[in-house]
């Protein structure tokens, strides 16, 4: 009896755990052509009751998931490829795909249109290989397919394909064709037309002697297309009336142009370029004259000039260059050769650069008065993998790439110093390389190594002697590169030798650079460093027994800053025209001039500081001992603050000039704070202790009376020389300042004295 009760409950038993246990039902996936399910994958899968499961579909290139098909009820959403099917029963779906389609927009410029397949909206499966012809009407020229045109076969053919890959919208471009000097004044009717060059044009081809010969137009030769006037007062353009359209040379030239027009502004073929194009076109043997913004092939660019040239005679006044007498646009892949002769921003290629040139050269020689390059007159913009090999001849700011680079970029862009004469002379500018060096650089698609030459160490290249300071002519122009200096230089034995273009940054490491001479009057940017571009460093420098003589933009450390210049000095003779300094002949509104000094002998003309001959960034923490004589805005630390900060410097050197002299800041229209001067000041009108003209703040600042022969001051405080030794008078004025003994400094503050026995002195430097 037990047995069969024991037997009854596990029966019992058995048959309540199989009901404890859920139904299991099976999934079958499946897909079209066209792609896949990866979750959770294809086939027979069996879930129990209930189970969500995830499902993923993948379409293949070209195609597109359309929807889940089959027993769908119990899917979430059979348009989404990724989405859940809940299991309630035995269900077999498919994975739907379809090819996709695609748009293609076509449309046509004036002068032509699209015959196959047509014109408008057109619908493709993905992959469909689709046919185009364009046909030109009379008088026009298809030139190229623009918009989308990565998958078309040729985009500069009239019979062509397109492959849809994608949804595009293509236009057929025409353009009218200008075959005789008539087709090309034609233009001007029609400043933002397309046209297309169809064979060259000289002295024999229909329409010279009525348009571009000497006797065309009363003796003026071509008429500009496209035209500007140039206000002298103030300097710049007005109403201008450009050409906006694309002019394609398709690489055929224009020759023997004649241009006299000694009196009017933007001269060139083509006077006055907007946001036009002017390309594959060549200017041969031209005579260019004009007054203002003169160019071989463009007076004015505000657009793109690009695999151009010109060969011939550009003469002018201002802004005058073989290729584009004043550029605001882009001069690309082009060139220039033939005499080039101005005044003021005179250029092989560009007269004045205002945006970008790159990849392009020039060969002809160059003659101007003032600010005059082989390459580009001035520039205030982009001068990239360029060069030069025309002489240059100037009165001022002469270059053999660039006359003067104001404010501008230029990276990988020389000239052979050993080549190209300045003057007459084998002068070092901006771009100078050694012809083996140049050579090498253009043999090398303008790539120059510089780990043939240097070592390196903690990311710094090491400068161990003067042929290793010599690489900074080929490697300053990289911003991307860091120097130091490992022992000290002479540069006795190297005259006229000076870096004049600094990128990158220079650590001196606290060593000297000795017996820097220059002297040339008619070269500008010039120090032991002409031009330190915005994001370049040089700190720890100490320039010894520097013998200066330039044009304009002189210093004894920098000529030009753009960047940060940083414990660092320069003592010697400095000697220039307009901005001229002890350290630095200009500091620009980019970054600083701090903890440095200057000592020696300035001389200038105008804008002439015993540390910086102008300034319009910051100069803190900073003194000049230096004399210094000038015509006008002279000061004995900063000639011309102009914007500028000075704060927390000194200066105590003698200060003789004519008008708006100060012992600090001959003219403030900045911010003066915290500063002192003590130097005698001499002078016949506009002058004073600290300052001698202000037209901005003066705080906190003071002079000394009696050692400066000044009674008074544009701005400042005046003290007895027993008040300037005297901490009260400094502290009464909140400056960071301590009591010191004799040999002793105390960085905690920004200025330290010896109380009744000294004047101020920074805690940075020795006791004075």
């Amino acid at each position: 009896m037990k047995r069969i009760i024991i037997f009854l409950i596990t029966a019992a038993l058995i048959a309540g755990m199989v009901g404890c246990v859920p139904a299991q039902y099976n999934l079958t996936i499946s897909s079209t052509e066209g792609g896949g399910v990866t979750t959770p994958g294809e086939g027979t899968f069996t879930y129990d009751e209930g189970e969500v499961v995830n499902l993923m579909a993948a379409e293949d290139a070209g195609y597109r998931f359309v929807n889940w098909t089959g027993d769908v009820d119990d899917i979430a959403n059979v348009e989404d490829a990724t989405t859940t099917i809940t299991m309630n029963d035995d269900y077999s779906i498919t994975a739907d795909f379809a090819v996709k389609q695609y748009d293609l927009t076509i449309s046509s410029t004036e002068g032509g249109s699209v015959t196959t397949p047509g014109e408008g909206t057109f619908t493709y499966d993905y992959g469909t290989v689709v046919n185009l012809v364009a046909e030109a009407e009379e008088g026009y020229h298809f030139v190229n397919w623009m918009g989308d045109v990565a998958t078309i076969g040729n985009v500069n053919a009239a019979i062509t394909s397109i492959t849809m890959h994608g949804h595009y919208s293509i236009t057929a471009d025409f353009a009218m064709e200008i075959c005789d000097w008539y087709d090309l004044d034609a233009i001007r009717d029609n400043l933002g037309g397309s046209y297309v060059l169809m064979n060259d044009l000289d002295s024999t081809t229909a329409g010279y002697a009525e348009l571009a010969a000497t006797t065309a137009n009363g003796g003026k030769g071509w008429e500009p297309i496209g035209s500007l006037f140039v206000d002298p007062f103030p300097f710049g353009i007005v109403d201008p009336v450009p050409y906006t359209g694309v002019f394609n040379g398709q690489g055929y030239e224009i020759r023997d142009l004649f241009i006299g027009r000694p009196d009017e502004d933007g001269v060139g073929l083509f006077g006055c370029v907007g946001e036009g194009v002017i390309e594959n076109l060549g200017v041969v043997n031209a005579e260019v004259t004009g007054r203002v913004y003169v160019g071989g092939l463009v007076g004015e660019n505000g657009g793109t000039v690009s695999n151009s040239s010109s060969a011939g005679n550009v003469t002018g006044e201002w802004d005058v260059g073989g290729l584009v007498g004043e550029n605001d646009g882009t001069v690309s892949n082009s060139y220039s050769s033939g005499g080039v002769t101005g005044e003021w921003y005179v250029g092989g290629l560009v007269g004045e650069n205002d945006d970008t040139v790159s990849n392009s050269c020039s060969a002809g020689s160059v003659t101007g008065y003032n600010t005059v390059g082989g390459l580009v007159g001035g520039d205030w913009g982009t001068v990239s993998s360029s060069y030069s090999t025309g002489n240059v001849t100037g009165a001022g700011s002469v270059g053999g790439l660039v006359g003067v680079n104001h404010d501008g970029t230029v990276s990988n862009s020389y000239y052979s110093y050993d080549e190209v004469l300045i003057n007459g002379r084998n002068i070092i500018t901006i771009g100078a390389l050694s012809d083996e060096d140049f050579e090498q650089w253009l043999a090398n698609d303008k790539v120059l190594d510089i780990n043939e030459g240097l070592s390196q160490e903690d990311g710094y290249y090491l400068i161990n002697d003067v042929n290793d300071f010599k690489s900074l002519l080929a490697f300053g122009q990289d911003g991307a590169l860091k120097f130091r200096l490992e022992n000290e230089l002479d540069l006795g034995d190297e005259p006229n030798f000076y870096i004049p273009y600094l990128a990158g940054e220079f650590d001196g490491n606290g060593r000297k650079i000795a017996n820097l001479s220059f002297s040339f009057d008619f070269i500008s940017q010039v120090g032991l460093f002409g031009y330190l571009a915005s994001g370049g460093a040089v700190t720890g420098v100490n320039a010894e027994n520097v013998n200066i003589t330039g044009d304009g933009i002189v210093g004894g450390l920098v000529g030009q800053n753009d960047g940060i210049v940083s414990n660092s000095y320069s003592t010697g003779t400095v000697t220039g025209g307009s901005s001229v300094g002890g350290l630095v002949g200009w500091n620009e509104d980019h970054a600083t001039v701090s903890h440095s000094y200057s000592a020696g002998i300035v001389t200038g003309r105008w804008d002439v500081g015993g540390l910086t001959g102008g300034n319009g960034g910051i100069v803190r923490k900073s003194y000049a001992t230096s004399s210094v004589t000038g015509i006008g805005i002279v000061g004995g630390l900063v000639g011309w603050n102009d914007g500028g900060i000075v704060s927390d410097s000194y200066s105590t050197g003698d200060v003789t000039g004519d008008l708006h002299i100060g012992g600090l800041v001959g003219w403030n229209n900045g911010s003066v704070s915290n500063s002192f001067s003590s130097g005698s000041v001499t002078e016949k009108s506009y002058s004073g202790g600290l300052v001698g003209d202000n037209q901005g703040t003066v705080s906190s600042s003071f002079w000394d009376i009696e050692t400066s022969g000044q009674a008074t001051s544009a701005g400042g405080t005046g003290k007895t020389t027993a008040e300037m030794h005297d901490i009260a008078t400094f502290t009464g004025a909140a400056w960071d300042i301590i009591t010191v003994a004799h040999e002793e400094t105390n960085p905690a503050y920004t200025w330290n004295i010896v109380d009744g026995e000294t004047y101020p002195f920074l805690s940075w430097q020795s006791m004075p």
